[in-house]
């Protein structure tokens, strides 16, 4: 990239920050300090609105970056996070939205707590949302690193690290001063901008082949250096019997992992009714499967323009194949064309990644605040004002260690990085959810033993995987403790958190609260009582 180039790039950057700022302010001066403003926006926004910003949260670098880049880099196996990613809101429509909304205030722990004891289920639920959400927000800081690292011209450690500093640094203060109205609104605009953006894309590399997917296909499959495996399964998860477990665990943590995210449970917290609630995933599920589609046209359209030697040359993960497609669209490397439409994109995923990292921030530290410090400090009643400032002041303790997290990672795929994010949640948040919405007999210590049981051991998975050590795309490639065969835990951990559920409440002494249960069902199913 020339200079000018560059710095056209950073212009539109600096005005999407200068942009979400403004919001915030203008966020910021609206609300009343209330709990329920700072958490849920004070259950104002429309289903249309919170349609797009669910969307917004769920669109993330992952989704336009890591996505592209697996399916340019792999062909069809990289299409199983796409599939992945849209299937998962059928089971969000069907068994949590409505259900979640009526039960809840603020938080997945107020779901569970509803007929429970409150203490040591909200310890558990916090815990498990706040290391999903770090991973998550690991996730996002790769994605920014990789895309600022391309258009400063090279892959400067320096560079890198330095953007996922600012990035921490701009989620801190979108959190901090504006709340949930102030990221509700980023989220929305970012979701037009990268719809937009996507479709743009996807309309010129349907041109480029003259709207012949056939074409476009073969053309990727010569280009990979694959010839037709790169569009037959196999390419990445097939072989021995590990990489096929492996496309079996990923699979089930994409599908089961959305309705265990603590900041798309969040979301439904923002409008007024469960009814509401159920209006926002239909039009988030209209949005979120055409962006998935078009990054399937994305993906394959970088692997026959750009050329999977390429992309991997770029980015060893595939991290930075839609800005390298936006450019040769536009024009090529050198040309105004070129720079103007890498600028953009570039731009809209620097965007997509600074409203998702405020959106996870906020759940995380609405999690510490609302769960762990509410129940830490039963004995000096907390008021939701003190809630607040203790959100407010986790979401910078957050910030960092997802800063640290993400200058470790920053070699890794940001779509692999969701998935394990994916794993923990299907692990340990899903389980405890359906349980305590549907079986009746479910007791306070089966709660705590299904959080515990899918969080300890997809954690536990993961550090003794090939993700963390013993190969040489680890996070620790000079050493190795890998015990655990599989890169993405979700095939054990996801039955271990079900089975531990299971067995915590069959052998709990205490017996299980019924008419607990019995008003729970009527609230989740009718609305009666719900805030």
């Amino acid at each position: 990239m020339s200079g000018d180039h560059q710095t056209l790039a950073l212009l539109l950057f600096s005005a999407f920050v200068a942009a979400t700022l403004a919001i915030t302010t203008w966020a910021g001066r609206n609300r009343r300090g209330s709990a329920e403003e700072f958490y849920a926006g004070g259950r104002l926004f429309s289903p249309m609105e919170n349609g797009f910003a669910i969307a917004g949260d769920y669109m993330s670098a992952a989704s336009f970056l890591g996505i592209s880049g697996l399916i340019a880099l792999y062909g069809y196996d990289g299409m199983l996070y796409s599939v992945g990613f849209l299937v998962a809101w059928l089971v969000v429509l069907l068994f949590v939205a409505e259900l979640v909304r009526n039960c809840g205030r603020f938080t997945l722990a107020d779901v569970v707590a509803a007929r429970m004891r409150e203490r040591p289920v909200r310890i558990a639920a916090g815990t498990s949302s706040v290391t999903v959400s770090v991973l998550y927000l690991v996730a996002q800081m790769v994605g920014a690193g990789s895309l600022v690292a391309l258009l400063l011209g090279g892959t400067s450690e320096a560079a890198r690290s330095w953007t996922v500093i600012g990035v921490g640094a701009l989620m801190v203060v979108y959190v901090s001063l504006g709340g949930m109205r102030a990221t509700t609104w980023i989220q929305i605009v970012k979701a037009v901008l990268l719809m937009a953006g996507t479709v743009a894309l996807t309309v010129l590399v349907l041109l480029r082949f003259h709207g012949d997917v056939d074409q476009l296909l073969t053309t990727a499959a010569e280009r990979s250096g694959h010839g037709s495996d790169f569009l037959a399964p196999g390419l990445k998860y097939g072989g021995d019997w590990t990489a096929r477990l492996d496309f079996i665990s990923l699979g089930l943590a994409l599908v089961l992992g959305t309705a265990g995210l603590p900041h798309i449970l969040s979301r439904f917290y923002t409008v007024p009714t469960a009814r509401a609630a159920r209006r926002s995933v239909v039009w988030s599920i209209g949005l979120i499967g055409s962006f998935y589609l078009m990054t399937i046209v994305l993906g394959f359209g970088a692997a026959a323009i750009i050329g999977s030697d390429e992309v991997r040359a770029s980015s060893a993960a595939g991290n930075t194949a839609v800005p390298l497609l936006a450019l040769d669209l536009g024009g090529g490397a050198g040309t105004t064309g070129g720079a103007v439409l890498f600028a953009v994109v570039a731009a809209v995923a620097f965007a997509t990644i600074l409203a998702v990292v405020a959106g996870i921030t906020l759940a995380s530290s609405a999690s510490v605040a609302h769960d762990l410090y509410a129940s830490l400090r039963r004995r000096r009643r907390s008021t939701p004002y003190s809630e607040v400032a203790v959100a407010r002041a986790a979401a910078a303790g957050i910030g960092a260690v997802a800063i640290g997290l993400g200058l470790l990672a920053r070699d890794l795929n940001v779509a692999f990085l969701v998935g394990l994010a994916f794993a923990v949640a299907a692990s340990a948040n899903l389980p405890v959810l359906l349980y305590s919405l549907f079986w009746r007999n479910f007791t306070t210590r089966g709660a705590v033993w299904s959080v515990y049981g899918g969080l300890v051991p997809a954690v536990l998975l993961v550090v003794l995987s090939p993700v963390v050590s013993g190969s040489p795309d680890a996070l620790f490639p000079g050493v190795d403790f890998q015990v655990f065969p599989l890169q993405n835990p979700g095939a054990v951990s996801i039955p271990l958190g079900f089975l531990a559920g299971w067995l915590g409440t069959v052998t709990s002494p205490e017996p299980p609260d019924e008419a607990g249960h019995a008003e729970t069902e009527v609230r989740a199913l009718t609305g009666a009582g719900a805030v």
